[in-house]
């Protein structure tokens, strides 16, 4: 029984979160061979300023003139 977490940054629709569990769902089923009625997949939305890169949040970095 697969178990994926997929972990975003705060902003994706509903049309592209299903697009995600179906896709990752699919490709396991191709390249495990699993069920998907055994396959979980958990999408994750993280707030910007909680997820850092390069030192800052991504908030921040998008701040950032240039971003």
């Amino acid at each position: 029984m697969p178990y994926v977490n997929i972990r975003i940054t705060a902003g994706a629709t509903p049309e592209q979160k299903a697009e995600l569990i179906a896709g990752t769902t699919d490709l396991l089923v191709r390249v495990l061979n699993k069920k998907p009625g055994s396959t979980f997949v958990v999408i994750d939305e993280v707030q910007t300023e909680d997820w850092g890169v390069g030192g800052i949040s991504i908030a921040e970095r998008d701040r950032q003139p240039g971003s």
